[in-house]
């Protein structure tokens, strides 16, 4: 039998990380993540750029994302968005009270 795990139960200290990024489940279809940031912002300049598209969905905080078009969202537990493969993008600001918590699922 497998064990339960919960998604808020946070194992790992991040008082000196600002992300942490954990693979929670993987399958030839997809691969599922959760992203705990504590204040964590996307470098000045910096644009993720994936290869893969990418469906995230706000657990716990909140946060704004930048896209290169010059469009930015706010993000809030309980929301989600679908971000193409290739549509630039960055975070740029995050909670840290509470610390953000990102469910993100990647397709194959």
């Amino acid at each position: 039998m497998e064990q339960i795990t919960s998604f808020f139960k946070i194992a790992h200290q991040l008082s000196s990380q600002k992300e942490t990024v954990e693979t929670v489940f993987e399958t030839n279809l997809f691969r599922i993540e959760r992203i705990v940031s504590n204040g964590f912002a996307s470098p000045e300049n910096f644009w993720y750029n994936q290869e893969q598209d990418e469906w995230v969905m706000m657990m716990q905080g909140v946060a704004r994302l930048e896209f290169r078009d010059g469009i930015k969202r706010e993000i809030h537990s309980g929301d989600f968005l679908f971000i193409p493969a290739h549509q630039e993008h960055r975070v740029d600001w995050v909670s840290k009270m509470p610390n953000c918590i990102w469910l993100a699922i990647f397709p194959k």
